[in-house]
């Protein structure tokens, strides 16, 4: 045997058992992982409600993917009890209802149309509960700004100011906080927590809170003075956000009210004149007559929503 086979042999077994000992590695990095997954899903079965967490495959699949991040963050963001599989699968579900009540209601070419309103309707509900939410939040800004001041001129430090507006305060603010304390706990600064809180809850009033506070942190300026003069400041920006709000509640109800009209009129010529929408949506001009209609119906919507949005 010449010396170039014993080295042939040599690097075979040599690859060999490097081989061996990576395909061991990654079976008992999987396993692991998969023991680790199997216990988080069991302890998060069972929320502080008490309510048993459903469709736990698909969630887990779902939040392996980016499209299953996003909806957690977005989940995140309005306070919803609802994990990224449930959310997938009610929204899958509410397509499929829309798209057959559509199809059997008004005519089988609305079926589609009715599954992407749905689909929108899901995810402007999400946006919808996470405006909500952070509304609530700026409402409670003049409170918070109050806690930590009194709690800072009492002579505690920022910290431990923050986590007793997290005991103070009710949801959603309570919350917040509580998420701020807890990264302060684990050694994130007060840029980096803050920075997270005004991330999950972006408003005017809250980066200018944040900046107050962070700003006062690094220069340990006159953060009881600065913080009152803020409260005053908030207390007359809620009070002119709920006036404008009175005002523009009738033009935002229109923006609903117009194409409620135009579902409402669809379904009154299908009642007069039965299988009139079948015959309409039968033929290709009829159809873009419709589709027309529509995009002029979304566009008011949308138009009037613009409108109606006046940022104070």
């Amino acid at each position: 045997m010449t010396r170039l086979d014993q080295l042939t042999i040599g690097a075979t077994l040599l690859f060999s058992a490097l081989l061996i000992a990576g395909v061991h590695t990654y079976a008992s990095g999987r396993a692991q992982r998969a023991a680790l997954e199997q216990r988080l899903s069991s302890t998060q079965q069972i929320t502080t409600a008490g309510r048993r967490r459903r469709f736990r495959g698909v969630d887990r699949r779902l939040k392996q993917t980016g499209f299953g991040k996003k909806i957690e963050l977005r989940l995140a963001a309005t306070g919803l009890d609802l994990t990224p599989g449930e959310f997938f699968v009610y929204m899958v579900a509410a397509v499929a209802g829309f798209w057959l009540l559509a199809s059997s209601v008004l005519a089988s070419f609305f079926g589609p149309i009715a599954g992407l309103i749905a689909l929108w309707s899901a995810f402007a509900f999400l946006n919808w509960q996470r405006q909500k939410r952070i509304e609530k939040f700026i409402n409670q800004l003049p409170e918070l700004s109050r806690i930590i001041a009194n709690a800072t001129q009492a002579g505690l430090a920022l910290r431990m100011a923050i986590s007793l507006a997290a005991e103070e305060l009710e949801e959603p603010a309570g919350d917040e906080l509580a998420k701020v304390a807890n990264a302060l706990a684990i050694g994130h600064s007060i840029d980096e927590a803050l920075g997270e809180l005004a991330d999950r809850l972006p408003s005017r009033e809250l980066v200018v809170l944040v900046t107050t506070l962070v700003l006062s942190n690094r220069s340990g300026g006159a953060i009881v003075s600065s913080l009152r003069n803020l409260t005053e400041t908030l207390e007359e920006r809620k009070e002119t956000r709920r006036e404008v709000r009175t005002q523009l509640s009738q033009v935002t109800l229109t923006a609903y009210i117009v194409p409620g009209m135009g579902l409402a009129m669809l379904m009154f010529m299908d009642s007069v004149w039965d299988g009139a929408l079948d015959k309409i949506t039968g033929n290709t001009l009829g159809q873009a007559i419709v589709l027309l209609a529509l995009g002029l119906y979304l566009v008011g919507f949308f138009l009037v929503r613009r409108l109606a949005k006046i940022e104070v």
